[in-house]
């Protein structure tokens, strides 16, 4: 077998492959001598086929697995002994002349390809014990209990039936039957029987809820809208539709006190109870507001440690996903690249920007993991799987099969808890002195596209 280094430019390499003929020709007889074994062929005892039988009838499908098991070998190990970590799947280039993949196949010539890659360059990492960090925190005010509250006595007031001649008023609860049509044609999902509308939720189609203000119990409408121009089912985005809308009920909310008893109502001994409830869900939140901010801290301080050119194609593939997403909430919000006092020009140099940042601070954990032998345990997986089985109710063995079933799955549940996992690490390290703020410098807006 012959390799020969054709390419050697930045994080691009290239090799050429020769494997003659008679190698491929003994790599195959070997695998039809291991086959003899097993394979049971009338006229021949069990283990005394000769291989010349074999190889006329396997010979052809032995020698495509043999091509492919070599190709893969040999490209194992060009990178295994430079050392390469690669950025992506080495791209393989067999002959393309008439003919050439069937003489090869028949054995009558040498393997001969190209194998292209492009791989990760060496990082050297930096001092993490130079990194220097703030970690902001909040105290729960009154104030902000009170608005908690508030929102749980919004969210669980109780409705009381108008009367039969009283009109629906924003914040009513309406129950209806309705029949869409587009066109005229019924369309799928279009009907319905006992749906019940809060006016002014904005949970249906624009403009549905509001043509339901002033009906009454009994009253039959047609209600006339436009599916959103990005709405979920492709067939029905952007059309005009006509709902025959019936009212049966129209309910007006009730008053609350927010009392012992309506903690009780909610499964809690007393209101200070619930308050007690209502200040540890907003301490979480502002708990986990320090922590992106600490984080966003620690990737800023990596950045200025670790410059390198990052590969090509994974910042190509990045920025592919990051600019399909911009483009995607342009749309539907309908503005232009003007609206955002920008253009395309500028804002897909500022989002590659973004994109080649993203690859190389995840390039530099990674690393960063490997040299401290970071790892995600399978009881972790285990403990990611069986939270995300607990969103959905009811189909907790779906969930569990389909992530057993599928390694992608996985990796995509394991890549945030090794990052989480490499951050602790890096925090330990690091020097973070602690500074109190209010809640506004705590949710500060800042620019969170980088991160």
């Amino acid at each position: 077998m012959e390799v020969t280094e054709t390419l050697s430019e930045g994080l691009k390499r290239e090799y050429k492959v020769i494997v003659p003929a008679a190698e491929l020709d003994a790599r195959v007889n070997a695998r039809l001598d291991e086959m003899k074994i097993r394979v049971r062929i009338n006229g021949f005892r069990p283990g005394k086929v000769p291989v010349t039988h074999l190889k006329r009838m396997y010979g052809r499908s032995a020698m495509a697995e043999v091509i492919e098991a070599t190709v893969r070998d040999t490209n194992n190990q060009i990178v295994s002994e430079h050392g390469y970590k690669l950025a992506a799947e080495p791209k393989v280039t067999l002959p393309t002349e008439e003919g050439a993949i069937e003489q090869l196949i028949a054995g009558k010539t040498d393997l001969n390809y190209t194998m292209a890659l492009e791989i990760v360059p060496p990082i050297t990492l930096g001092d993490f014990k130079s990194i220097k960090l703030t970690r902001l925190t909040a105290e729960v005010a009154d104030a902000e209990v009170d608005q908690g509250l508030e929102r749980i006595v919004q969210q669980n007031k109780p409705y009381m039936p108008r009367p039969q001649d009283e009109k629906a008023a924003k914040d009513d609860r309406v129950t209806i039957s309705f029949a869409g049509t587009i066109d005229g044609a019924p369309f799928e999902g279009g009907s319905g029987d006992d749906a019940v509308v809060l006016i002014g939720s904005n949970t249906f189609i624009p403009g549905f809820e509001d043509q339901l203000i002033g009906i009454t119990s009994g009253e039959t409408r047609t209600l006339k809208v436009t599916f959103p121009q990005h709405y979920m089912k492709q067939e029905l985005a952007g059309k005009n539709a006509e709902f025959v809308a019936t009212a049966k009920s129209v309910e007006t909310p009730g008053a609350v006190t927010a009392d012992d008893a309506f903690a009780k109502s909610l499964g809690l001994e007393s209101l200070a109870k619930l308050r007690d409830a209502v200040k540890d869900s907003i301490a979480r939140e502002h708990t986990a507001m320090s922590r992106q901010k600490l984080k966003r801290g620690l990737l800023d301080e990596l950045d200025k440690l670790h410059k390198f050119e990052p590969p090509p194609t994974l910042v190509e593939e990045e920025f592919e996903r990051v600019w399909k997403s911009v483009l995607s909430e342009l749309e539907t919000e309908k503005k232009t690249f003007a609206d955002e006092d920008t253009t395309e020009e500028k804002a897909k140099a500022e989002y590659r920007a973004i994109a080649e940042r993203r690859v190389r601070l995840g390039l530099v954990l990674a690393e960063i993991g490997e040299k401290n032998n970071i790892t995600v345990t399978e009881e972790e997986l285990s403990r990611a799987v069986m939270e995300r089985a607990r969103q959905f109710a009811g189909q907790e063995q779906r969930v569990w099969d389909y992530y057993r079933q599928n390694p992608q799955a996985v990796a995509a549940l394991r890549a945030p808890i090794f990052e989480e996992k490499v951050v602790n690490f890096l925090v330990e390290l690091a020097g973070v002195t602690e500074s109190k703020v209010s809640r506004e410098e705590l949710y500060k807006e800042e620019d969170d596209s980088v991160a």
